[in-house]
């Protein structure tokens, strides 16, 4: 549903502006009472300054455009060795279809270019009719952040207990990084993020509702995360340096981010690079307690008392390098490689309580885990763009060759100890090696074209082969010597061929009306081997993904969006994968290889007014939805989880968007939202019947104060929300930011104090069945940070090199590869 809002509400947009009166926008350019010749002069919609068209002064300053539609504007000037100029807003419309700006006269720039630096000052959050778009640079409160933060302060966000990631109350939501999909599992995905620091991100950008040019995988949409790239002709770079210290549940735990951006354009070539550090030193508390009963009394008769410390230290390496070859003015090749190499470790001390119904202990048993982790990845793209005529008619084509490997060691060590503290059972000692790899080839082509009244045709192919390969062994310690487990370890190796076509179709019926429809096919062929059972499976299916947009202008300051789609969501490669994952000796996770993909249909209408509040209200109806399903064994006291295809579920949204100015120097952005949700299905052979409502608000106040200073107040809080057979308790945080321009705006120094108030944690309970349990989740949620950006460049400001989104679309988003927390 989400993917079809992106695309249709990106219709509303072009075509609204398609039926609009045409008419002229004319000048003339002085500097010094001289004409500035060949200056770039770019016309400029109001609502997002994005361009409408760009020409060129003549040799006597003057410039014009031609048969431009009804609508508000502005003009961005640009020419070597001048401030870059902007002008007024104004309008075009039925009474006025010409517009003459003022004498424009430009003014000089620094007369050594290498003291040049081009700055801007964008809004935090910016509501455009297709997508939300988040500039991560724009809020004070950013510095010292990774990506997964800043994501939970973004608009319609939200995450769980274990960071994993949903849109507007939904989870199944596909992230991509620069366009192209992570292939990441959710865990690891949760990890990478929690490692790429902020000053690594430009924007990010939230669209619920893409088209069918979009994979179909994602029940709740995209969430793109665009990296830093220069505009600059010549070289520019940005380096910052930041630190921080977090606070809570153990001692201070110091954390850095730091980063260098890296941009040359001279000629034809545009060369492109970055890299980034951080380490995290994170504590964390879970605490469970588990009640175990009598299954015809339903009386109490254990009680499991868990309390688990573990220290995490991660280092995280992420960078990239890339060209773009202008061949001409048509023909666009580009290449990027991106890597990282993330090592990490882990150290486990947990206490499990056993007491009787009275709750007097029993026994006790200790457990002690050393878990080193190290994370590789590394990512090729080959990219063309070829033109064909200026009327917006080209070819895009991506071809993406990923790897990524991950090596996990685990060192296990369980002490039973009875009520007195005496060693009752020789202690349990398990080791694990858990290695994995992922290959990914996909290549993909994209043609647009639009023809006469209004019409465009966008069409397109792709395809994508996987392979993944897990070998987990684990190894008990009997008789002085290590031996194989065979019941816990698995051999599991998993190909996946997803083919792809589609076809938009958009028309433009009036000044007011306008619509798109489109479909899109997949073919999927996956086999599956248990090489350590010798199981095997293969499944082949081919679905249809039909998505439909209706947009309607009532007037200048008013539009409806009415949208449908069809989405799939394929499980993760990771929760395919059977092998355990151990807390301790009664808690573990283990992955389930006959899951099952889960079918959602998604419709959607919005109102925007003024481009300030966007309202929406949405409806979504999934079948055979993937959820984490908590399995209780009462003859060995142990609890496992694992994904199932359990339910269908429907869900109801309603949601509000308010992006405005209070004063010049006061900006608001509010976002609120209410969802209610049902699950209905079978768990464990039993029916499950839930439903329950919650609601997210998240609000940001920036003030720009004199002398380049800058502060923000923002925070979030959401109620008590329903997670299929999980209630997770209400959950909220105050963050304060402060900023400063400094050496003639080159340098800027950031305060962040994140969670002020330490109240940022998870509590949360599951009770159906033999289930009974209730879960803490803490961490050092307060955190102090600071930095320092310094930004130079020596050059001139040029057109836009293209950023690649490449091809690897969905898989990326279902691999792993980051540090930890």
């Amino acid at each position: 549903m989400n993917k079809i809002y992106l695309l249709l509400i990106s219709l509303a947009g072009f075509t609204s502006l398609a039926n609009a009166q045409k008419g002229s926008v004319s000048g003339a350019i002085n500097a010094q009472n001289k004409p500035v010749e060949a200056a770039s002069v770019g016309l400029l919609l109001a609502r997002d300054s994005s361009v409408v068209q760009k020409i060129a002064s003549d040799k006597i300053g003057n410039f014009l455009f031609e048969k431009i539609k009804s609508g508000k504007y502005l003009v961005a000037i640009q020419s070597v060795g001048y401030q870059k100029y902007y002008s007024n807003q104004f309008e075009l419309n039925e009474k006025q279809n010409s517009y003459k700006l003022p004498g424009i006269s430009l003014e000089a720039a620094a007369q050594k270019l290498g003291d040049v630096v081009v700055t801007s000052k964008k809004p935090e959050i910016e509501q455009k009719l297709d997508k939300t778009v988040v500039n991560v640079d724009a809020s004070p409160s950013n510095v010292g952040l990774n990506a997964l933060e800043v994501l939970e302060k973004s608009p319609g966000i939200t995450l769980d207990k274990d960071g994993n990631i949903s849109l507007k109350g939904r989870g199944g939501v596909t992230v991509m990084i620069d366009g192209r999909p992570t292939y990441m599992s959710a865990t690891d995905l949760v990890n990478f993020l929690k490692n790429l620091p902020s000053t690594s991100l430009d924007q990010i950008e939230i669209m619920s509702n893409p088209s069918s040019k979009y994979d179909a995988a994602g029940n709740s949409g995209i969430i793109n995360i665009k990296t830093k790239k220069s505009k600059i002709r010549g070289l520019n770079a940005s380096v910052t340096v930041g630190g921080g210290i977090g606070m809570g549940i153990a001692e201070a735990a110091p954390k850095t981010n730091n980063s260098l951006n890296l941009n040359y354009r001279t000629g034809k070539w545009n060369f492109f690079g970055n890299y980034s550090y951080a380490y995290n030193k994170n504590p964390r508390k879970l605490e469970l307690t588990r009640k175990f009963r009598d299954l015809s009394t339903n009386a109490v008769t254990t009680i499991f008392q868990q309390e688990t410390n573990m220290d995490s230290k991660y280092e995280s390496h992420n960078y990239k390098a890339g060209a773009d070859y202008f061949m001409n003015k048509k023909t666009t090749i580009g290449f990027v490689y991106s890597g990282y190499y993330n090592p990490g470790k882990t150290r486990t001390d947990g206490v499990t309580n056993i007491m009787d119904a009275d709750a007097k202990l029993q026994n006790q048993t200790v457990v002690t885990n050393d878990e080193t982790m190290l994370w590789k990845g590394n990512s090729f793209n080959f990219n063309l763009r070829q033109l064909f005529d200026t009327t917006g008619t080209e070819l895009n084509v991506d071809v993406d060759v990923v790897g990524y490997n991950s090596t996990k060691t685990q060192d296990f060590r369980n002490i039973f100890y009875d009520n007195s503290h005496h060693v009752i059972s020789p202690d349990e000692l398990l080791k694990g090696d858990l290695p994995s790899d992922i290959n990914i080839y996909s290549a993909k082509a994209d043609f647009t074209h639009p023809f006469k009244k209004d019409w465009k045709l966008e069409t397109g192919v792709k395809s994508s082969y996987v392979k993944t390969d897990n070998d987990a062994k684990y190894f008990d310690f009997q008789s002085g010597d290590w031996r194989l487990n065979t019941n816990r370890s698995n051999h599991f190796i998993y190909k996946e061929n997803i083919n792809a076509a589609y076809v938009n179709l958009a028309k433009e019926f009036s000044k007011k009306w306008n619509a798109q429809v489109g479909v899109r096919m997949e073919n999927t062929n996956a086999d599956g081997n248990q090489v350590t059972t010798g199981q095997t499976f293969k499944r082949n299916y081919t679905q249809l993904f039909p998505t439909a947009f209706i947009g309607y202008n009532i007037n200048d300051k008013n539009q409806l969006g009415f949208n449908y789609g069809r989405r799939i969501q394929r499980p993760n490669y990771e929760d395919m994968n059977p092998f355990y994952y151990f807390l301790d000796k009664y808690t573990y996770q283990v992955g389930n290889p006959y899951l099952q993909p889960q079918f959602s249909q998604n419709v959607e209408l919005n109102h925007i007014y003024r481009n300030m509040i966007t309202t929406g209200v949405s409806y979504s109806k999934t079948t055979d939805i993937i959820l984490d399903v908590l399995s209780q064994v009462d003859s060995t006291k142990t609890t496992f989880i694992n994904k199932r295809n359990v339910a269908k579920s429907s869900s109801w949204t309603i949601n509000t968007n308010i992006n405005a100015p209070i004063k010049k120097w006061w900006r608001l952005n509010l976002y609120a939202q209410f969802n209610y949700s049902t699950f209905n299905g079978l768990v464990n052979g039993e029916d499950l019947n839930v439903s329950g409502s919650g609601f997210v608000v998240n609000a940001s106040n920036q003030f720009q104060l004199p002398k380049g200073l800058g502060f923000e107040i923002n925070g979030f809080f959401r109620s008590r929300t329903l997670q299929g057979t999980l209630v997770s308790q209400p959950m909220g945080a105050v963050n304060i930011g402060v900023s400063k321009q400094i050496l003639k705006n080159k340098g800027t120094i950031r305060l962040n104090v994140r969670d002020v108030l330490g109240i940022q944690n998870f509590r949360g309970y599951s009770r159906y069945q033999n289930i009974d349990l209730n879960i803490k989740n803490q961490w050092n949620s307060r955190v102090i940070t600071a930095s320092f950006t310094y930004r130079f460049s020596k050059g001139q400001a040029g057109n836009q090199s293209q950023r690649r989104r490449g091809g690897a679309g969905d898989e990326q988003n279902r691999v792993g590869g980051g540090g930890g927390n």
